[in-house]
């Protein structure tokens, strides 16, 4: 991993924190162009935001080695997916 020192709930954290204002602005400038489907964006919100608070919420009581485990196998199965 590329931060071993840090405590994973703390990295996931800093993650989300970098995340938000990128999308944020990257979202801004596709509804600028007229690329956006506010139906599909509302269904995605619909899950995501219950994900990503229930997510944070765990990531503290669970065990840092099973979390940076679960991370590395869903990071796997992504790229496997973008491959095949």
């Amino acid at each position: 991993f590329l931060y071993p020192l840090l405590p994973t709930p703390k990295l996931v954290g800093t993650e989300i924190a970098h995340a938000v204002p990128l999308t944020l602005v990257a979202g801004i400038g596709h509804a600028s162009m007229g690329n956006l489907d506010l139906v599909l964006l509302g269904q995605l919100l619909l899950g995501s935001l219950p994900g990503i608070y229930i997510g944070s919420m765990l990531s503290g009581k669970v065990p840092d080695l099973f979390l940076r485990n679960a991370i590395a196998v869903m990071l796997f199965m992504v790229g496997y997916k973008l491959i095949f």
